[in-house]
């Protein structure tokens, strides 16, 4: 298995560059986000815990979301060795990570966990634990009785229940994200090693995501329709299922869910959701140049960020198309 690398794409067009500076005078838009970028690394570094982990706010309790994003977001810089440690420290017995450091319940930052010691190239026998512990997960949609309720008693939520994720937290049903992470760490780790039981998990997880894809394309946080009445696709939810299904065939439901992304992009007010939507959009050779100079002007020096994981992500963003994309897909 070899190690996820960037691919950068080269504008081609004076569109895609954006705006240039004339000669000897500065970018401005540009020198701002070097400086935002400059101010969010070391802003995050600080709030770094003893035991090289994150919380998301100033809580006490270490989140292995928070860890996971901000070891991402400082890797190419200086990598938080006492990040790393806390990582492996807190792999449960099964191979799963939990949604906090001490919970004894595996969650959906299994994915991320793996998906991050890939491309940090600390890969070890804790990596194949972690991948056991997701071919093995499901939704409650996988099992029988559930599949026969949803196609027999309850008829109130429209989806196919024989393709069926990944959920938040062992115990419950399929949600779009962590489905999505779960493909994108499963393809990532086994890139130069398919194997049969990896590609069938990977196959009903993207047919999961095509079937709960929002009437006019975008996902939702689950369902797309529920009780008869469509249900408005989600800013996160579209980014991060993209990512998941940026090495499949196109198809209407990627095709509609990108453009709604694109259009969307203009709009988005969230810094979380904008470095999300930057996030992806890379990985389809969509220009993101202004994107990201938006995304510096809406979180300055990011004080007002108190979420780390939120910070950590925004961070990502600034620094995509000069650093190793954690989640790119290469297959």
């Amino acid at each position: 298995m070899s190690a996820v690398v960037s691919r950068v794409k080269e504008p081609s067009t004076q569109e895609d560059k954006g705006a240039t500076a004339a000669p000897g005078v500065p970018d401005m838009a540009q020198t701002a986000r070097k400086q935002c970028t400059s101010s969010t690394a070391l802003r995050l570094r600080q709030r770094q815990m003893r035991s090289g982990g994150w919380a998301y706010f100033g809580s006490s309790q270490e989140s292995i979301e928070a860890t996971c994003m901000s070891l991402l977001g400082l890797s190419p810089d200086r990598e938080p060795a006492r990040a790393v440690e806390f990582l492996f420290n807190s792999q449960l017995a099964n191979g799963s990570w939990p949604a906090f450091r001490g919970d004894a319940e595996g969650s959906w930052t299994t994915s991320l966990a793996l998906s991050t010691i890939i491309v940090t190239n600390h890969t070890s026998e804790a990596c194949q634990r972690a991948l056991k512990w997701l071919l093995a997960e499901k939704g409650e949609e996988g099992h029988w009785l559930w599949r026969w309720k949803f196609k027999t008693v309850d008829r109130n939520v429209r989806f196919d229940p024989d393709k069926y994720g990944w959920p938040w937290i062992h115990g419950a049903g399929s949600w779009v994200i962590p489905t999505a992470f779960s493909v994108i760490a499963i393809k990532q780790y086994t890139v130069c090693a398919r194997r049969e039981a990896s590609e069938a998990r990977i196959r009903l997880g993207v047919e999961m995501l095509l079937d709960r894809a929002c009437v006019d394309g975008g996902w939702n946080s689950g369902n797309s329709v529920v009780y008869g009445v469509p249900l408005r696709p989600h800013v996160e939810a579209t980014a991060i299922a993209l990512l998941a299904l940026q090495d499949e065939r196109r198809n209407e439901v990627v095709d509609k869910s990108l453009l709604w992304l694109r259009r969307r992009a203009a709009t988005v007010g969230s810094a979380s959701s904008l470095a999300w939507t930057i996030l992806s959009l890379f990985t389809y050779r969509e220009p993101i140049q202004q994107l990201q100079d938006r995304l510096a002007d809406i979180i300055g020096d990011g004080a007002g960020i108190r979420n780390n994981a939120t910070l950590a992500v925004v961070l990502l963003a600034l620094c995509c198309g000069e650093m190793i994309h954690p989640f790119m897909v290469l297959r």
